[in-house]
């Protein structure tokens, strides 16, 4: 067991460099398939909530906002195409640690609690030898709702000041601390086991409640400016992080998963936030892995991806074994044809995102909308007024403004039909429904903390 420290480390030092210095030894795709032979490996999961893909610079974005994560690209593999499977964060990181669609595991309202049944990643690595410990600052996946299994150590850690810190103004946006205490934390677990093998994940919310810090503070005061700075701000704190790797002689040893659960709207659709729909702003995230050993240049997967194959392509990567009856599905042969300079993207590959748009409300009734994604085509779908379903031409469209339903009215059907299907009730591999939980008034207000309207 590892003990929080109480003091800040040096994130706002003004010597700070971008991005960290890097010493790993050169590899190539041959090293990536021989990686699972290996048996000193680490894993460090790096989530950082609410961030969409497109703000990156790695992912063609004009402002600078990413330097750390453009290294770890640059030296690695990037999924171009990713999809997250909720705009919301409890059913989107139920069905990334399961690997099973929201409509089949069942993690869809509030009360909904991952069933112990379930086989989580933690679970894995901790069988096969790993210590394994969670940091993280999002009620949505408090222990109570499931999220602890495997974990040997999972807590938030407690609040500390930070100095010269900023918060975008906003009167229900009061959740205390910030990510420096997370990665404080995740030092102190570095500092007491860095010499054993450890699965560490970290779940960072400053992008989630707009904070940044002074210095990062450089591209403007209006709402999506300071989202802007808020990245570049956890970008610095992500290379705090791998700079203590690399100063621990642990980089040369630690696989590194980058992911999000969900992005933000500016007003794309005529709303802001997340948790409201399942348009491509609050669903399309990153996906970034870094290995011990450099790739250059790195590769870039442009087949669709999604968060429900991130632990089948990391368990596979580690050599560990897959869960069976998931969802999601390992890319390991689509990153061996990336680099290989193929073109693996077909035109019938499919990609789901879906929110019970009545996830808080728990006296109404379930109001499934769900994204179909199919080859260059993105259908939006409200189960209860399918009437009222888009069509996008995402080739022709990224940002899906035009729509295109009354005009394609085959493609459409055939979505449809795909939506109708998929949300169907199936049974999960665990074969039970999703538990619940009696949620107290205290845990509560700390959810409405976030943002977040909760009944």
């Amino acid at each position: 067991m590892f003990v929080l420290g109480i003091g800040l480390v040096g994130l706002a030092a003004a010597l700070y460099v971008f991005p960290p210095a890097d010493s790993r030894p050169r590899g190539s795709m041959e090293d990536v398939l021989a990686f699972r032979d290996r048996d000193d490996t680490n894993v460090l999961f790096i989530l950082v909530d609410t961030l969409r893909a497109d703000r990156l610079s790695t992912y063609g974005y004009e402002r600078d906002t990413s330097p750390n994560l453009d290294a770890l690209a640059e030296t690695g593999i990037r999924f171009a195409r990713h999809v997250s499977q909720s705009s919301w964060t409890k059913c989107s990181m139920a069905s990334l640690w399961t690997s099973v669609y929201p409509a089949r595991n069942g993690v869809l309202r509030t009360q909904h609690v991952v069933p112990s049944e379930a086989q989580m990643p933690a679970e894995i690595f901790r069988e096969a030898g790993l210590r394994t410990a969670g940091i993280w600052r999002n009620g949505w996946i408090a222990a109570n709702f499931g999220f602890a299994q495997g974990f040997e150590v999972y807590q938030k850690p407690p609040p500390a000041t930070l100095p010269r810190a900023k918060r975008r103004e906003h009167p229900h946006l009061t959740l205390a601390g910030s990510d420096a205490d997370i990665v404080r934390s995740a030092l102190a677990f570095l500092r007491a086991h860095g010499h054993e093998r450890w699965f560490l994940y970290v779940h960072l919310m400053d992008v989630h409640q707009y904070v940044s810090s002074e210095d990062e503070a450089i591209f403007g005061t209006g709402y999506s400016d300071i989202y802007d700075n808020s990245i570049r701000w956890v970008d610095r704190l992500i290379g705090e992080l791998i700079d203590e790797l690399e100063a621990r002689g642990l980089r040369e040893r630690t696989l590194v998963v980058f992911a999000s659960d969900h992005g933000e709207a500016f007003g794309e659709h005529g709303g802001e936030g997340h948790a409201r729909n399942v348009y491509g702003e609050v669903t399309e995230t990153p996906w970034i892995l870094g290995f011990p050993f450099r790739i250059d240049p790195g590769i870039v997967v442009r087949e669709r991806s999604e968060n429900v194959d991130l632990w089948p392509t990391v368990l596979e990567l580690v050599g560990l074994p897959p869960r069976p009856d998931v969802d999601g599905r390992s890319l390991v042969s689509s990153i061996a044809a990336a680099a290989r300079g193929e073109e693996t993207r077909a035109d019938d590959e499919l990609a789901f995102a879906q929110l019970d748009q009545t996830w808080g409300q728990t006296a109404r009734r379930p109001q499934p909308q769900l994204a179909v994604n199919r080859g260059k085509w993105r259908l939006i779908y409200p189960q209860a007024h399918p009437e009222r379903s888009e069509l996008y031409d995402k080739t022709l469209d990224p940002r899906e403004q035009r729509d295109l339903v009354d005009a394609n009215p085959q493609v459409a059907a055939q979505l449809v039909a795909i939506a109708d299907t998929h949300l169907e009730n199936r049974e999960p591999p665990w074969g039970s429904e999703a538990p619940t939980v009696e949620i107290d008034e205290q845990q509560l207000e700390q959810l409405r903390a976030l943002g977040y309207g909760v009944e």
